[in-house]
C-alpha cells in the first residue's frame, strides 16, 4: 500500500511537514511494516496553483495523490479550518478522484477549541473527493509537538486497522 503525504502550509520546512511526515511513518509501519511514503509539500506549488495552464509540478503532485493507496492530508489550523491553499489543490480534484483510497485528516493547532476542525471541516471535504476517512482525524496541538512520536502512534494504532478495512471493501471481488 503506497502511502503519500500531502502537506497544506504555505511556508517551506513547516512543523506541519514534520507532523505529516511522521504520521506517514507511522502508518506506513503499521500497514506495510514500512516507513517508505512520498510527500507532496504544496508549499514549493503556491504560486502555480492559481496560475493559468498546467504547471508540471502541480501535475506530479496530483498523480501522486490520486494514486495513493492512504493519504496522510495535512494542514495548519488557519482561521479555525485548513488553508486555502490545500483547498485550490485539492479543487483541482475531478468528482471521486479519491474514490478507493484512504484519506487521514491532520490539522495541527496552537488551541484545543479548534480539535473539531478535523471533523467538520476538513472530513467532509475529503469525503466529497469519494475518500474513506477511518475514525478519528487527528487534531496536532503545538504543545503535543515534544512528544509527537507517542502523539503520532497511539493515533496510526487506532486508524490504521479501519483504513486497512476500508482498502480491502475498496478492492473489487
Amino acid at each position: 500500500m503506497s502511502v503519500v503525504a500531502l502537506v497544506g502550509n504555505p511556508r517551506e520546512g513547516s512543523r506541519t511537514l514534520t507532523v505529516a511526515v511522521e504520521a506517514a511513518r507511522a502508518i506506513g509501519r503499521r500497514l506495510n511494516g514500512t516507513e517508505s511514503h512520498e510527500v507532496v509539500d504544496l508549499a514549493a506549488l503556491g504560486p502555480h496553483l492559481l496560475a493559468p495552464g498546467a504547471s508540471a509540478g502541480v501535475e506530479v503532485a496530483l498523480e501522486l495523490v490520486t494514486e495513493a493507496s492512504v493519504l496522510v492530508v495535512a494542514s495548519p489550523t488557519y482561521k479555525g479550518t485548513y488553508t486555502g491553499l490545500l483547498k485550490a489543490f485539492l479543487d483541482r480534484l475531478p468528482p471521486q478522484a479519491l474514490a478507493g483510497r484512504a484519506a487521514l485528516p491532520l490539522l495541527v493547532m496552537g488551541d484545543a477549541k479548534h480539535a473539531l476542525a478535523v471533523e467538520v471541516h476538513l472530513r467532509p471535504l475529503l469525503v466529497e473527493l469519494g475518500a474513506t476517512v477511518p475514525t478519528p482525524g487527528l487534531a496536532v496541538l503545538e504543545s503535543d509537538l515534544p512528544r509527537l512520536e507517542e502523539v503520532v502512534a497511539a493515533w496510526a494504532a487506532r486508524v490504521a486497522p479501519q483504513a486497512t478495512a476500508a482498502l480491502d471493501d475498496a478492492v473489487p471481488g
